[in-house]
């Protein structure tokens, strides 16, 4: 496989050489379009150096200001280099600041010949794909294996120090952030290094295998880059990358484990500088958006946020702060680690080494008169605990937690030792998501599904008749593809929300410890609606597929919650509200006609 991916638009080989550069060393390279701005009278000799000169140097003086002279170099410029250029240049030495470029784009602008413009001119067809390997000087995959314990440790951080091993993991995160994945999985195999990303929820191999071989260059390469211990393969470590990206601050959550093999490395990539979304972008369904509003304005109490990792759990929390973020609030947060900076809020990094761990802020923030606090996540007793006593003293307090769905979250509370009783008076409700893969509205396929395929999510075909059901249009990569979504039929992903906004009855029966499945019954009772039913109403709206909520949503336990909130609501008037008997055809009191 290759580096680039085959999408009309895709960037060239100088493009992507400049975004590797950047990542590198964290600064923004001069494009073409930059270089073109140089003042011509400095180039004639007006810098104290010939025109000549400066083509043969390879450096382009772009312009003169109050501090000094501004010259563009090529990016794999040593200092000593740099000093040799200041020494020639004299007297216009004297604040003198350098700007980095690619060689190839100051031999074009220098009227060198370099490489051709035309393959980064719009319109033009994108440039061939490149292995990760292509120009890197690597050991060869030939060569005989080795166990991993036998590897020296001194060779193996040599070996992650070299040009090439550099170049090549600065490749991976390249491609990675270019196709906008959220996760990468570097992965040890018994012959090869097997390289995955996660895309819309989905893990894919865009890139080729590696030979075993780089795995010990390429561990250590990124456990350099996060501060880990490269001497340490035998238990797991985490660690950070930051990076600059086209002008954004992007964040690796880094993550080792040994295997068999060899250390996995697993990056989450977080985008600091991300545009964040409100809940009317995230939450599709009225009902429950007005429910999720209704808990996030209230002065006091708790909201959990739950669903497994990477659901969008800190997108919509941060989108419940957003809404209430003013100058009369004074609103603080915790988080392990900072996905998102925001005006006019404390936010608060996690030091579990220096003992700032959630509990521990929680209790500072305490002491700070606060208004309304977020806690990234709650994970045990003591976090838990101090997060309820914070909402039973007049704090709203947001917080994320671990459970399959929204009423699964009061077993786990109970679980992690607080009593019922607290959890009853301090919770204000629960929202349990998930995030499904849109189906491609451009090369979508409208269809009629079967009876046996509806009754699988309890659906009647009688009832579907005047919906249009998609599936998705999946085509290999390349010519014909869908420019969009680039032949996967789906691109992007939409929120499912389960939303339980606790009642009277309902704290009565969690202040008494009833059981789970008696918890979900009352909430569905109370109009809640499961993510099942969410997910359905998204695939009647054209969001999504049934195949995509079958893969995400489709369980034992959903479908009887589905079920049962169906049954619930055919015994209600649709007219008046009133409730109906299992024989009565129509209400009796506004004479609609049941359905």
């Amino acid at each position: 496989m290759t580096l680039s991916s085959k999408r009309p638009g895709a960037t060239t080989s100088a493009d992507h050489a400049r975004l590797e550069a950047e990542l590198l060393g964290g600064e923004r390279l001069a494009t073409p379009m930059d270089l073109a701005t140089a003042d011509p009278i400095l180039l004639a000799g007006g810098g104290g150096i010939s025109a000549e000169r400066w083509r043969a140097l390879g450096a382009l003086p772009l312009l003169r200001d109050k501090q000094g002279l501004v010259v563009a170099v090529p990016d794999q410029w040593t200092p000593q280099q740099r000093e040799a250029l200041l020494r020639e240049l004299g007297d216009h030495a004297s604040g003198c600041r350098f700007r980095q470029a690619l060689a190839s784009d100051l031999s074009r602008a220098l009227g060198g010949k370099g490489p051709t413009a035309a393959a980064g001119t719009p319109g033009s067809p994108p440039a061939a794909r490149r292995s990760l390997l292509e120009d890197l000087d690597l050991p060869s995959a030939d060569t005989e294996l080795t166990e991993l314990n036998d590897v020296d440790d001194l060779e193996s951080g040599a070996l992650a120090n070299a040009s090439p091993v550099v170049s090549l993991v600065d490749r991976i995160l390249v491609e990675a952030l270019q196709s906008g994945a959220s996760d990468i999985h570097i992965e040890p195999q018994e012959n090869n290094l097997m390289v995955r990303v996660r895309l819309d929820g989905v893990l894919q191999k865009l890139l080729d295998d590696l030979p075993w071989s780089l795995t010990p260059a390429v561990t250590s390469r990124l456990k350099i880059m996060a501060d880990l211990d490269i001497a340490e393969r035998r238990m797991p470590q985490d660690g950070r990358i930051r990076r600059n990206f086209r002008g954004r601050k992007m964040d690796f959550r880094v993550s080792t484990l040994p295997s068999r093999h060899g250390e996995k490395v697993v990056l989450r990539l977080l985008d600091s500088g991300a545009t964040q979304l409100g809940l009317d972008t995230l939450i599709t369904d009225e009902q429950s958006r007005r429910a999720v509003r209704t808990m996030g304005s209230k002065p006091f109490g708790m909201i959990l946020v739950t669903g497994p990792t990477g659901s969008g759990k800190s997108t919509t929390l941060y989108a419940l702060l957003s809404e209430r973020n003013s100058p009369t609030i004074n609103i603080s947060t915790v988080e392990d680690p900072i996905e998102y900076s925001f005006k006019g809020i404390t936010q608060t990094q996690v030091n579990r080494e220096k003992g700032l761990d959630f509990s521990t802020a929680l209790r500072a923030f305490m002491r700070q008169d606060p208004d309304v606090l977020l806690v990234g996540e709650t994970r045990d007793q003591e976090t838990a605990r101090t997060a309820v006593e914070a909402a039973l003293t007049g704090h709203l307090v947001l917080t994320t937690l671990h459970s399959n769905d929204a009423v699964g979250a009061f077993a786990r509370l109970e679980e992690m030792g607080v009593e019922p009783f607290m959890v009853s008076a301090s919770l204000l409700g629960v929202v349990s998501q998930r995030l499904i893969r849109r189906v491609c509205d451009q090369c979508r396929i409208g269809y009629k599904p079967s009876e046996e395929e509806l009754s699988r999510f309890g659906l009647l075909a009688g009832k579907e008749t005047e919906v249009t059901f998609y599936k998705p249009l999946k085509t290999s990569a390349g010519t014909g593809a869908c420019p969009k979504c680039q032949g996967n039929g789906y691109k992007g992903r939409v929120g499912v929300y389960e939303v339980l906004t606790m009642n009277e009855t309902l704290a009565t029966a969690v202040s008494k410890r009833a059981t789970t499945e008696m918890l979900r019954r009352l909430a569905l009772e109370s109009g809640m609606k499961s993510l099942l039913g969410y997910g359905l109403d998204l695939v009647r709206e054209g969001y999504t597929t049934l195949e995509e909520v079958e893969r995400m949503l489709l369980t034992d336990t959903g479908l009887e919650s589905e079920r049962r909130a169906r049954a619930l609501s055919a015994l209600t008037c649709k007219g008046c509200g009133a409730g109906l008997q299992d024989e009565w055809l129509e209400c009796p009191y506004c004479l609609t006609s049941r359905e």
